[in-house]
């Protein structure tokens, strides 16, 4: 089942347990706005090469919308239709004020040089510029894109509106980015792995972790993980998979990292199978890289018993209700992977007030902010019988329902 699919059978089911207005219902499903554009740049050696360009805005009821930019092969407007809808629903259930959208660019970063990426970024600037801004459509980095190219974004969207730090979130610091902005997701995972751990009577500490994808999000979380006392045994990145099931040492790999990409290579640690990776035994298993990589094929085999979805969809709707069946319990990503939006939306605010917050305040108000979204979705469950997703899923929607009834929208 593909991203958009598996979105909307969530949402409808939310809608169902909210028992929502048929209108209202189709209202809240369709976007805002679609974007495509033809983003044509001249490549380092002269000739020219066009790519495809996709901005979708969702929703807007409860504030400006908000959403990465990912460059990847794979970019489809279905894909960034799904992502758009489930950033509308994940703002919500952080309940900042923001509503939700996604954009992308279908290319490899890795073919392209610094100087053609910098063409590409500020062409694709130029075609959207008069459809996002700091009060109606707010990007951010996501897959292959960083801070450097939203530093692009900024500078060229301020060439024709003035300067607007708070036109994009992720930036470099020196530019008006947050400290604290580059480890918020991973740190926001952690907490939320917290959270429903403490439900069980568990800690991180003494427990054995799997990480599929050892990207920003993953590394972070590994590491914080590790501080915490848990045990690391196995992650995985688009260069292989290793495991050493006594624990991995976090640093010592972080370490060679940095002057090595092959991960396979590191000394303390053996190789493994990748497809291996989400099957291994475990308490909790974190997948940190691309959608559906858990789903009907193999989700029988999953050994976790906790899964947090840091990944955006990991979890296909038939792998559901085959985990739940099996107890396993899963964190779902609109919740556990919130911790980036929310410093996002801390950096936005730092920007309009011209303001700038310590890192230990950012930290703070990021758990303060997890912890209040975990604690409103155990309220959902209970007021609904349900699971952690349809729990994350009800509160976002019906926030989101809420929002756009009392705006004085007429179903």
């Amino acid at each position: 089942m593909n991203a958009l699919a598996a979105t909307n059978r969530n949402f409808r089911h939310a809608a169902r347990i909210l028992g929502l207005d048929e209108k209202l219902e189709k209202s809240l499903l369709i976007p805002f706005r679609e974007i495509k554009v033809e983003c044509t740049i001249p490549k380092d050696d002269g000739s020219l090469v066009s790519y495809v360009g996709f901005r979708i805005q969702h929703d807007n009821a409860r504030g400006p919308m908000k959403g990465g930019i990912r460059y990847h092969p794979e970019v489809d407007p279905d894909e960034v239709n799904a992502l758009a809808q489930l950033m509308t629903w994940k703002t919500a259930v952080a309940n900042i004020p923001y509503g939700g959208a996604k954009g992308g660019i279908g290319c490899n970063p890795r073919d392209l040089s610094i100087s053609e990426l910098e063409r590409l970024t500020r062409v694709f600037t130029q075609r959207i510029h008069d459809l996002i801004g700091i009060h109606r459509d707010v990007p951010a980095p996501d897959m292959g894109t960083n801070s450097q190219t939203m530093a692009w974004i900024l500078d060229e969207y301020s060439k024709f509106h003035g300067h607007s730090p708070a036109v994009v979130t992720g930036k470099p610091i020196d530019l008006g980015g947050s400290l604290g902005r580059e480890s918020a997701t991973g740190l926001g995972v952690v907490f939320a792995t917290e959270a429903v751990l403490a439900e069980y009577g568990k800690s991180i500490s003494g427990l054995k972790f799997v990480i599929q994808g050892f990207g920003n999000v993953g590394s972070w979380a590994a590491k914080l993980i590790h501080d915490r006392g848990g045990h690391v045994i196995a992650v995985s990145d688009i260069s292989g998979a290793i495991r050493n099931t006594s624990g991995i040492d976090i640093p010592a790999l972080l370490k060679h990292k940095e002057s090595n990409a092959n991960l396979k290579e590191f000394q303390g640690a053996e190789a493994m199978d990748p497809n291996d990776l989400l099957l291994h035994e475990c308490d909790v298993l974190i997948p940190c890289a691309l959608g559906g990589v858990i789903n009907k094929d193999n989700a029988a085999d999953v050994k976790a018993k906790f899964i947090i979805e840091a990944a955006n969809h990991p979890t296909d709707p038939e792998a559901d209700e085959i985990l739940s069946k099996k107890g396993v319990v899963i964190l779902p990503d609109i919740y556990a992977n919130a911790g980036g939006v929310t410093v996002s939306y801390f950096e936005w605010v730092q920007n309009i007030q011209g303001f700038m917050w310590e890192e230990e305040k950012v930290n703070c108000e990021l758990k303060r902010y997890m912890q209040k979204a975990f604690l409103d979705i155990k309220s959902m469950c209970q007021t609904h019988d349900c699971n952690l997703r349809m729990g994350a899923f009800t509160l976002g929607v019906n926030r989101v329902a809420r929002a756009t009834l009392l705006r004085g929208w007429e179903a």
